[in-house]
């Protein structure tokens, strides 16, 4: 049984959230603490669909203090889950996070676990990240590795971390607060991609919570761990998603999952990985000509893979 409570955050998605919860079924928390938001009045069918997601629930069968927190309105993204988070993060020390539609490995879980365990007095260490974008680095030769990339495609983190997170980064008005983030980050195009993003959370102008607890990590020097192989897979891409509204061939979209091996393995050395860094950038922020093409490549090669192995399994059904 998992000792470390899981916090669920689900909203109107009941197959994706069917699918998650039977991942958490399967690693049986003895706390489960789900946050749900609250249907919009304008959009016909949501609540009916809200109430499904939440009738998910009622599947816990094993040994496992389940607690609710739902709001009877819609919140939004940006304000559901960081008060979600504020109300988990009251009651305990430590936890794993996973939403609606971010599909673990059942490795995933002890992964958490065991690193929760082992950085939980290094306050250097403000989260772990389950996601991998380049799907394997460095994984023959250790677990995971340092960076400053958020991911919160399933993660986990502590009270500790959590108390640093201002949703409205007030601080980013600062020009000495600029300053630290450019030189921990070291490298001016990513700077930029973080600067652009910050300005309009800022601003309020994103309706998301996420740059929020990067700009915590970031203006606090803040490592955050990262699974050497990919441990999740989002399901959310498509036109019912908030954010990620792209089609399934998207570079990052259902990527593949892979198994952590334990016991995990260390990095030898306490610092940043730059050359992770550097990697996720290109791959996913660079908007240079270059990888934009590099990225239409890599859609095109997913989309003509996933046909063929449509075509495999109708030729052999």
């Amino acid at each position: 049984m998992l000792k470390t409570p899981v916090a669920f955050l689900i909203f109107n998605r009941p197959k994706n959230t069917q699918r998650v919860f039977d991942a958490i079924r399967k690693a049986q928390p003895a706390k489960l603490m789900v946050v749900a938001d609250g249907h919009r009045g304008d959009r016909p069918g949501e609540a009916e669909k809200c109430a499904a997601a939440q009738a998910v629930i009622a599947g816990v069968d094993w040994d496992c203090e389940v607690s609710t927190n739902y709001s009877a309105v819609n919140l939004g993204c940006r304000d559901r889950v960081a008060s979600g988070l504020n109300w988990v993060f009251e009651q305990v020390e430590s936890a794993i996070i996973l939403e609606d539609d971010c599909l673990p490995d059942p490795s995933f879980f002890p992964f958490c676990e065991t690193l929760l365990t082992r950085y939980a007095s290094c306050s250097e260490v403000m989260g772990i990240c389950g996601s991998n974008f380049l799907s394997t680095w460095k994984s023959r030769i250790q677990s995971y590795h340092y960076s400053y990339y958020f991911n919160c495609w399933g993660w986990a983190t502590w009270r500790r971390a959590w108390q640093r997170y201002d949703l409205g980064i007030k601080s980013w008005s600062k020009l000495e607060v600029k300053a630290q983030i450019a030189n921990f980050i070291d490298h001016e195009a990513q700077f930029q991609s973080y600067s652009q993003a910050f300005d309009r959370n800022y601003l309020g102008k994103l309706n998301t919570w996420d740059f929020a607890f990067a700009f915590a990590c970031l203006s606090h020097q803040g490592y955050l761990i990262n699974s050497a192989v990919n441990l999740v897979s989002n399901l959310g891409f498509g036109e019912d998603a908030t954010h990620t509204t792209a089609n399934a061939n998207h570079i990052v979209a259902n990527l593949p999952r892979h198994t952590a091996q334990f016991p995990l393995i260390a990095p030898k050395d306490f610092s940043l990985d730059r050359g992770y860094t550097n990697a996720q950038y290109n791959l996913v922020w660079d908007l240079s000509w270059q990888n934009k093409i590099r990225r239409k490549l890599r859609q095109t090669r997913k989309k003509l893979s996933s046909s063929n192995r449509s075509l495999v399994s109708t030729s052999t059904s």
